[in-house]
């Protein structure tokens, strides 16, 4: 199964790579994989997880080898690893150099990294195309929120090296104004329940800062930016608005959260902790204008934001205060399934658009395509045995992350991983793992789609 629809037909792979595809492949010395019945899919690219981040209250529980192993047993062969942030005043440089430590002869998936600007001035901006050149890390992310977040200023001088030097841009697009005002407001005022959370990240300040960015970028030259986590349909209709106008490098991806859950998860006190997260979830009108997007094609990816805590003790650092929550939510292994079993198994979207959104278009905003996240020959042999029909229960004890909890306990699932193949070895099979520590290579990049 490609994006470009069904084809029947035997995969012959040999040293990593797909050699060709055929409705016979013949070879008395080849290994046998029957998928008879089964689909058969691109290993899945996730290019927004949070492995071994330091959030600053709380360190996720997922380093690069647990985190990566639930990728691998969730059908995702490649992500694409967000860095924390560094010490105040750091080159980008420090965190490259700390993301090879804490992933290089660890993970068990291939992986890459998106770098992080934290403070703008000329010698980080020489730094920023130098790790491109030199590192294959071919994207950066800002926040417009945060301790580190950049001004508009900033914003525009990022922006427009980024433009000149083929870079990508991804943001973290909420108001932080909004956000601060909300937030030190309800504490004050003694609201300091999980209810209050999604109240005081409105979608006003997600669309604001959207707009905001989408305006800078087209300001600077168009230059190519990527809206990370895109959660409400006031985001979306910015969105749309800078399409209409002719803007032409941007894209943004959502994620199974905002397709899948709202805001009334947060009504109980203490279970909402588990969702506490940036943007928070928002209402049903949202998640339906988010898959009416991916429908619409109007979407890039479905990526997951993978940022895993302990319910008990992490997440109840905030059971008296949300905003002492550390925020963020396991995810990486539910992702691809999910799509399977709500998105395509209930017409919201189709088989294809389900390879296109978590395989593909994730591939090509990266600039690992068609390395990556496509079945032609010439590609890695990452692929998915996938079965239609089985059905099963989702929960915690099902799940191979560090995390004591997933967002989607007892949801029923029609579809389920068989296999996984990284460059033709099977690194899953049946809900375990089969693969070892370290089976991951680190991914050089080239330039995003988004850029050209």
């Amino acid at each position: 199964m490609t994006e470009d629809g069904l084809i029947h037909g035997d995969v012959l792979i040999g040293d990593g790579r797909i050699l060709e595809i055929s409705q016979r492949t013949d070879g008395s010395d080849a290994e046998i994989i029957d998928a008879a019945g089964k689909y058969v899919l691109p290993g899945a690219v996730d290019i927004h997880t949070h492995m071994d981040l330091d959030a600053g209250i709380a360190r996720v529980i997922d380093d690069f080898y647990t985190g990566t192993v639930a990728a691998a047993c969730g059908g995702t062969t490649t992500i694409v690893d967000h860095m924390a942030f560094g010490p105040a005043g750091c080159s980008p440089w420090r965190q490259v150099k700390e993301y090879h430590r804490l992933a290089d002869g660890i993970a068990a998936v291939d992986y890459g990294f998106h770098g992080v600007l934290q403070h703008v001035d000329d010698a980080v901006l020489d730094d920023m195309a130098d790790i491109a050149e030199q590192e294959g890390i071919t994207s950066f992310k800002v926040y417009m929120t945060y301790d580190y977040r950049l001004d508009d200023l900033a914003l525009m001088k990022v922006l427009e090296r980024a433009r000149r030097e083929g870079i990508l841009i991804a943001a973290h697009c909420e108001n932080h104004g909004i956000v601060t005002h909300f937030r030190e407001r309800f504490v004050a005022e003694g609201k300091t329940q999980a209810r209050w959370h999604p109240v005081s990240r409105p979608p006003e300040a997600e669309a604001e800062a959207v707009n905001r960015l989408l305006y800078l970028a087209r300001a600077a030259g168009d230059a190519p930016v990527y809206v990370v986590h895109l959660s409400s349909r006031l985001g979306l209709e910015e969105l749309r608005r800078a399409r209409a106008e002719g803007q032409r490098h941007l894209g943004a991806e959502t994620c199974p959260q905002y397709l899948l859950l709202d805001a009334a998860m947060y009504d109980d006190p203490v279970e909402g902790l588990k969702v506490i997260m940036a943007p928070p979830l928002r209402k049903e009108e949202d998640r339906a204008a988010l898959w009416e997007a991916l429908s619409a094609g109007e979407l890039e990816t479905v990526a997951t934001d993978h940022c895993p805590f302990t319910f008990a003790p992490q997440k109840q650092q905030g059971v008296h205060d949300f905003t002492k929550c550390p925020s963020g939510a396991p995810g990486v292994e539910e992702r691809l399934i999910l799509l399977y079993s709500e998105g395509v198994a209930t017409g919201r979207i189709t088989l294809p658009q389900l390879v296109k959104y978590a395989c593909a278009n994730p591939a090509r905003v990266a600039g690992l395509y068609p390395r990556k996240g496509t079945l032609v020959p010439g590609a890695d042999a990452d692929l998915v045995i996938l079965d239609p029909e089985k059905k099963w229960t989702l929960t915690t004890g099902r799940m191979h992350g560090n995390s004591d909890y997933t967002c989607y306990e007892g949801m029923e699932i029609r579809g389920a991983v068989e296999r996984v193949l990284l460059r033709g070895k099977t690194i899953a099979r049946d809900g375990a793992f089969t693969g070892q520590r370290g089976d991951g290579q680190y991914l050089r990049r080239g330039k995003s789609i988004l850029c050209s």
